[in-house]
């Protein structure tokens, strides 16, 4: 059954019907993947936790102001003092405001720096159907607005609103990560393959499954309340083009090796997809069953994420397994070109690199694998020194945007915390009760007359610090402390610090609960697919080393060469997600290789052989996707580059090192035990002549 389904996409109609349902599927999807824009959350609501103390202050402070608007804290500086002329023009401008769209209410100010060299103007926002988009043009008018008439007063806009449009902004230059990520691709195509026609099926085949991955993610967000923002959006082309890529690698090897044995394209590449599917189905199933754990988290945003990213992941099997094995057989041989695969050839035992680093490796299994686990436990103490507990706004980016300008500005010349203060929101009969509680809070500065409205009271504590600052976090927290302590008042601390404060707490928790699951579930897949307990414990040993060896090394870069702030809070969680999830994609890709030769021939032979056979495409799978979230250094943000590197470098080093020597020597030194409890730990490991099959002897060579 399993080779009469394998041979449907590469049946002489099959591949014709295959081709026609892609192309029918074409046209709807693109003018649904076109839209994932207009569904997608960059507002709080798209990251808070729901439960979180931040997200209830602001449904309370509903009855008092708009929940949907932000502070822009609009700041103007003459070094040698402003004169009365910039006064008049910054109450003109605080008067043009008004009728620019998306402006709410009457401006605060113009006032003066006690020093008299700047002047703040903070200026009220609210959002749009088009959240931080909306934001970002708002902010572009008002600047316009300011620089017209400026005559050398400097001009900048900070605080929430300042943020949102500079954040917008960064996550614009998704169009550019696409080219370069499609770029990567066919770089590193026609590197393996020195064909100039091969590469451009698969970038073909992962150009239809993000587009229809996309228009998938669209139709849910509509319809059944997922939450996505940009984040999700730019990690997702990355992941789609890393993962389906390598899964047409995986394809493309064995179908290759077929071309040999059969003289038939249509019959080899049904061989194909029944000897490889097995291994690309199960790395898209473990890949996409760890992204959905995400959904046990309780940032909105991660939780967003896992199921977003999980349909690419789907969507790219799918169109790995039907669209791509039909392009090739339409195409014949020739697509391989200049060095097309003959039938019959001798090609296929060709002795390869990590042949010889296999034989290499099997000399002394045990030292090679000891020695290279000390190596990489040397390189994960680097983790120590990971700052993952959140970054200020400013430190969000990697180039100087003008929030972080105006913000240096306001901060030398205003209170930092001045136009972004925390919100108390509480019982009318304790408002004085809880106003004296947070006045005496160190870190508050000053403290709002409480406004009253249906038995609830409202005010506004401004900040001593800047309010994205770990130190305004520490004055948030005595402030909670402090009102919570008044009995009866049933007091709640939110505002932007509140909502940064609650964002890291949620990460860290969603990291302390989902990476264990992750691991047992991961641990589970392995263990079904295998039908084995060590070998499982083993390869989980390997990723999990290899994980706090990427993240022990990128610690180092960020502090050290990069000279990052930190990291966000999230960022441990999604690097080990990716790096366990495709690591284990390597794994699988191997050891399912191993297995079947060991079925044949015994472990020993089985490690050689499936190095030998597959370490050349599992390296060209690495450097794909290592290339793929490098790409992600083109968005000018710290996450963004943490991540990609983390990732790309984590990649590479599963690649080159974990897979193809610490596998390979474990593997060879314990043996047969690797396949305990099942028939083949039972079995020696020298087969029995009619247990040969030389037909179906896996081909040594490098891919």
């Amino acid at each position: 059954m399993m080779r009469r389904i394998a041979s449907l996409p590469s049946g002489r109609v099959g591949k014709w019907v295959v081709l026609a349902l892609w192309a029918t599927l074409l046209v709807p999807v693109l003018m649904l993947a076109g839209r994932l824009g207009d569904v997608e959350k960059n507002d709080n609501s798209a990251w808070l936790p729901g439960n979180s103390e931040s997200t209830k202050v602001v449904a309370r402070a509903e009855n008092f102001q708009r929940a949907d608007t932000l502070p822009a804290i609009v700041i103007y500086d003459r070094p040698e003092g402003v004169t009365a002329a910039d006064m008049a023009e910054a109450r003109a401008d605080s008067e043009a405001f008004k009728s620019i769209e998306n402006v709410a209410g009457q401006p605060q100010g113009p006032l003066k720096s006690q020093d008299g060299k700047a002047i703040q103007t903070v200026v009220q926002l609210q959002k749009d159907k088009t959240g931080w988009e909306g934001i970002g043009k708002t902010v572009d008018a008002m600047t316009e607005v300011g620089e017209e008439n400026a005559n050398g007063l400097g001009f900048h806009i900070t605080g929430p609103a300042g943020h949102a449009s500079d954040s917008i902004k960064a996550f614009s230059g998704g169009g550019a990560l696409t080219t370069i990520t499609a770029l990567v691709v066919v770089v590193i195509l026609l590197l393996t393959y020195r064909s100039p026609v091969l590469p451009l099926l698969p970038l073909l085949t992962v150009g239809v499954a993000l587009a229809t991955s996309e228009a998938v993610i669209y139709l849910l967000a509509k319809n059944a309340g997922l939450v996505v923002n940009k984040q999700t959006s730019f990690i997702l082309t990355v992941l789609v083009f890393g993962a389906a890529t390598d899964y047409a690698l995986l394809l493309i090897s064995r179908y290759r090796e077929e071309l040999l044995r059969h003289e038939d394209r249509h019959e080899a590449m049904a061989e194909a997809l029944y000897r490889s599917s097995p291994a690309i189905i199960a790395s898209a199933a473990t890949v996409a069953v760890s992204l959905m754990l995400l959904m046990l988290a309780t940032l909105s945003s991660t939780q967003g994420l896992g199921p977003a990213c999980a349909v690419g992941i789907l969507v790219g099997l799918l169109a790995m397994v039907t669209l791509m094995p039909a392009l090739l057989v339409i195409c014949g041989r020739w697509i391989f070109w200049p060095v097309k695969p003959a039938y019959g050839s001798a090609e296929a035992v060709k002795e390869g690199i990590w042949t010889r680093v296999g034989t290499g490796v099997s000399r002394r299994p045990r030292i090679v694998w000891i020695g290279t686990t000390l190596v990489l436990g040397i390189m994960a103490i680097g983790v120590f020194g990971l700052k993952a507990d959140g970054l200020s706004n400013k430190d969000q980016f990697t180039s100087t945007p003008q929030m972080a300008v105006g913000e240096k500005i306001q901060s030398e010349h205003f209170p930092a915390g001045s136009g972004d203060p925390v919100l108390v929101v509480a019982e009318a009969a304790s408002a004085e009760q809880v106003r004296t509680a947070l006045s005496g809070v160190p870190g508050v500065v000053g403290v709002s007359t409480p406004m009253v409205k249906g038995g609830e009271a409202i005010m506004l504590g401004e900040l001593k610090d800047d309010p994205s600052s770990k130190t305004a976090m520490r004055t948030v927290e005595q402030a909670r402390t402090a009102v919570h302590a008044v009995e009866g008042a049933d007091a709640q601390v939110g505002g932007s610090t509140a909502i940064m404060l609650d964002t890291q707490e949620a990460a860290a928790r969603d990291s302390k609960v989902i990476i264990p699951i992750v691991l047992v579930v991961v641990l589970l897949i392995l263990a079904l697919l295998l039908r084995a307990i060590v070998a499982p414990l083993l390869l989980m040993a390997t990723v999990v080393l290899s994980f706090g060896a990427a993240l022990g090394v990128s610690s180092l870069i960020f502090n050290h060469v990069f000279h990052f702030a930190g990291a966000e809070a999230s960022f441990p969680l999604l690097t080990f997600v990716f790096l366990v999830a495709l690591g284990i994609d390597y794994n699988i890709f191997l050891v399912t290789r191993v297995r079947e030769v060991a079925l044949l021939h015994g472990t020993r032979r089985g490690a050689l052989t499936g190095l030998s056979t597959t370490g050349g495409v599992i390296t060209s799978a690495g450097l794909v996707l290592a290339g793929t979230f490098a790409a992600m250094a083109s968005l000018p943000l710290v996450f963004a580059a943490e991540l990609g590197f983390a990732v790309a470098f984590g990649v590479l080093l599963d690649t080159m090192i974990v897979r193809s020597v610490l596998v390979t020597a474990l593997t060879l030194d314990v043996g047969r035990l690797m396949w305990w409890p099942s028939k083949l730990f039972r079995r020696h490991d020298t087969p029995q002549p009619s247990a040969v099959e030389p037909d179906r002897e896996p081909a040594l060579r490098g891919v």
